[in-house]
This record gives C-alpha cells, sequence and structure tokens, in this order.
C-alpha cells in the first residue's frame, strides 16, 4: 500500500517537472508547480481507487496513468491560471 502511494506522488512529480522544463513559468519558481502535481499525482490516484474500488497496491497501472493524468491537468491549469494575471518583470541583478 505505502509503495503505491509513493508510485503516485513521484509520478506526479515526474509529470510536474517535465511540464516545468516544457512550460515557460515566466518567473515563477518551479517547485510550486512541482508541489501542486506531487499533490495531485495523490489525489488522481487516490479517486482512481476510490471510484474502482480496486485496493491499493504496490503497482496498479492503471492508477499510475491517473495520477500521471491528474498531475498533467493539474499543471496545466495552473499555469493557464499564471499566465492570465500581470507579472513584475524579473529584476536581474549585476555588480559593477
Amino acid at each position: 500500500m505505502l509503495f503505491g502511494i509513493i508510485g503516485w506522488i513521484v509520478l506526479g512529480t515526474a509529470v510536474a517537472f517535465i511540464a516545468s522544463k516544457v512550460v515557460d513559468l515566466r518567473g515563477d519558481d518551479p517547485r510550486l508547480g512541482i508541489a501542486l502535481g506531487a499533490a495531485a499525482g495523490l489525489i488522481g490516484g487516490w479517486l482512481y481507487s476510490l471510484f474502482s474500488g480496486s485496493p491499493v497496491t504496490t503497482f496498479n497501472i492503471w492508477s499510475l496513468l491517473c495520477a500521471a493524468f491528474a498531475a498533467a491537468i493539474a499543471v496545466t491549469i495552473w499555469h493557464i491560471i499564471r499566465r492570465r494575471r500581470p507579472y513584475k518583470q524579473p529584476t536581474v541583478r549585476r555588480s559593477y
């Protein structure tokens, strides 16, 4: 059971990390998106086990795919929401 939950979190983190490399973050901290992906992966895997009635096992490919899909959707929505907000340009520090 514990390995299944860890698998959801790790897969959500990996999906969010890949998404942070693909999408323009516009000065945002990528750690926030990665943490969001881990949480969404956990919730997605849990929802799969809840609706399918299957217990949390060590390796269930369908729950892992559902966790990855949930993480991708959550990170995509997060970046769409952040893209719409006006943002301040990051300050570049220069030493003279």
